[in-house]
This record gives C-alpha cells, structure tokens and sequence, in this order.
C-alpha cells in the first residue's frame, strides 16, 4: 500500500528552539520551504492556522502557483467563516492547484485561543458545530442544484456553489482529536485521521476505536495519519546529543512562561485531551519502543505535533515502518531547523521508508492467490 509523507508549509523561519528572524508571512522563505519539500520527495504540506497567523489559505494558494508537483493540506476553523464561504474557498484552491488540495478541520482544543476570535462555544458543542461544518462542505462540493440546511449551529436556503472543485467528487477532508467526541466526527465524516505520535500500543488503540466507530456507521475507517518530530544523527550518539541539545533550546525559550510558544499553549495543564494523553505518556518515560522520544513534548506542555523519534536515519526509518504495519499510511514529520531538517529527512528517510514498503508489496504480490 502507499505510504506518503507530510511535511510543513511554514511561512517564516521560527520554531520552538529559534526566534524567527523576519516577518510571520516571508515570502521567500515560505516558497523556499514548499520547494525543498517538493525537491526531496515529500507529498504535501501544511499551512497551519492560528488565532494571529497569517492566512493559510493564502499561503496555499502561493505554494499552489509555485511549486508543480506538491499536495496541500489546508487548516482551517469552522468557527472563523461560515461553512458556504470555506467551501467556495477551498473548490476555488483546488481549482488553482490542479485538485492538489485536501482540507484539515480542526475543531479546537483550546477556549483560550478560540476566545481570542470570538469563539466562546464550549468544546462538545464546537464538535457538533465541526460535524454540520464537514456535511455542508461535502454537500457543497458534490451538489449541483440548491439546497437548504437547518442544523443546531448552520442555517440557511438555496445555496449552491457555482465554482466546482478540480477533484471529483470533491476534496478530501482531514481531521484530528483525541477525545470521545473526536472519535466520533472523525470516524463518521472523515477520509484522513490525524494522530500525534505516542507509543504504537496507544496508537494501536486509537485507529482500533476510530475503525469500530467508523464501520458502525456504516463506512470505511479513515486513512490514519501520524506526526512526528525527527531528529537524526549521523549515528546513534550524535543523534541523541542532538536530541538533549534540542531540548535545551526548547527550555531557554519557555523559561518564565512569557515566551510567543507560552502564549499559544500552557506548559501544563493543557485543556485538549491529545495533549493530556502526550504528557500521560512522557510521565511513563522518556524513551518508548524504537526510537519515540517524549522530552520534546514535555518541554512544550504537550503542544500539538510534539514527540520525537531519535537516531540514525535507518533507526527512524523502521521507527516509522513500525507505524506503516499498524495501518498509518500518512507519517507526518517535521524537524527543528524547518528548512535544512525538511531537506535532510526527504533525503535520508523517506526513500528507504518507500523502498521497504515497495519490497512487502511486491512480495505481497509475488504470493500466488
């Protein structure tokens, strides 16, 4: 089976261990990113939402004019437009890029940071809010004649798009979360489901409940996705002094809590469960199966794509096999040092994750019926 590869779609320089050194949307620094992705072999890339971000779509839509080969994965909240305008936005990227666009619901984990846009549902209801949101996306894209819709958070008649998007039937929608309610939406209305990285038992866990929840309404399980944060050596002890380094970084950034990385997420007590469980898993232990390393996510609080996996580039690359043989089929992954640690794990780790998935499916096939 295919395995692709995600990547970010940055727009400045900044991480969690380097102060960005321009402005939150440079120009040449986001389509220098998008290309060096595009030139290692990556499939996609993301353009991350936040409350005071720039826009992804926009970045999108750069990327999309500027690169020939490269998938988007657009973020997106419901509660910044109403559903009838994001879907008129997304046909019209996919229609841009050539059908090289899939949306990334995020519902939102955080009051907080919804707050600061004026959203103030509580969280079970934003998941309602989530699902009406997704219906109407897919009815926009795939319906031809008006059509009205009255749900608890949605209502309106006699829309229809008049702008189709590139791919039929209609753009992928991706989704993310790790409550109970997560599950559910996920399950029921998504095509891709995107998890953080912790121990392949949990990982193993969550896919087995999505998948239930998935066939219990009637369909297919999602396409599960999962994200990391590389770090890789030339051996295994340069990898980890690099690992201990990164950290290091990490922690002179958050120290006194006033930092732009505090701002967006608390250090402790995070309200979105897929951060709970990441410091669930970090107090466990540092160091889980092959190479899952849980520093990184504790230094941050639990902050979205956090763990690590450390070694080699061949430790790392049958870290994320493990993850392939449990039906991961998207891996995710996004270095430090965004621009040099895209390029080097799009030449050191992603050809031999394809190589080895290539030979299991042609020794599938060579099996007589």
């Amino acid at each position: 089976m295919p395995v692709e590869f995600l990547g970010i779609g940055a727009t400045h320089n900044g991480s969690e261990t380097d102060v960005r050194t321009g402005p939150a949307f440079d120009r040449d620094y986001t389509l220098a990113l998008a290309r060096a992705h595009e030139d290692t072999g990556w499939d996609r890339v993301l353009t991350a939402y936040g409350s005071g971000s720039p826009d992804p779509a926009q970045a999108a839509a750069l990327i999309a004019c500027n690169t020939d080969r490269l998938q988007l994965l657009l973020a997106h909240r419901p509660n910044v437009s109403h559903p009838t305008f994001a879907a008129k936005t997304v046909a019209t990227l996919d229609q841009i890029s050539g059908g090289r666009l899939t949306l990334h619901v995020i519902t939102g984990g955080n009051d907080h940071e919804q707050q600061r846009e004026g959203d103030t549902l509580p969280k079970d209801q934003r998941y309602a809010r989530t699902r009406e949101a997704i219906q109407i996306y897919k009815k926009a894209w795939t319906q031809r004649e008006p059509f009205d819709f009255h749900g608890e958070h949605y209502s309106f008649d006699d829309f229809v798009l008049d702008v189709e998007p590139f791919q039929q039937p209609r753009p992928q929608i991706s989704f993310g979360g790790s409550s109970a309610a997560a599950y559910r939406v996920g399950a029921e209305e998504a095509d891709v489901y995107a998890l953080w990285g912790e121990p392949l038992a949990g990982t193993a866990e969550q896919i087995a409940t999505i998948t239930d929840l998935a066939r219990a309404a009637g369909r297919e399980a999602p396409r599960f996705q999962v994200a990391f944060r590389p770090i890789l050596g030339r051996t295994e002890e340069q990898a980890w002094e690099k690992a201990y380094a990164t950290v290091a970084r990490i922690q002179d950034r958050t120290q006194g809590g006033t930092s732009a990385l505090t701002r967006r997420h608390k250090l402790t007590d995070p309200e979105n469960a897929g951060s709970q469980r990441l410091l669930a898993v970090a107090a466990q232990g540092e160091r889980h199966d092959r190479a899952l390393w849980t520093v990184t996510a504790q230094a941050t609080g639990g902050a979205g794509n956090s763990t690590a996996l450390v070694g080699t580039p061949e430790t790392v690359a049958a870290a994320l096999l493990d993850y392939y043989d449990l039906g991961v089929r998207i891996l995710s992954a996004r270095g430090y040092d965004l621009l040099e640690d895209a390029k080097e794990f799009g030449r050191e780790v992603i050809p031999l994750v394809r190589a080895e998935v290539a030979r299991r499916d042609a020794q599938l096939s060579a099996v007589p019926a």
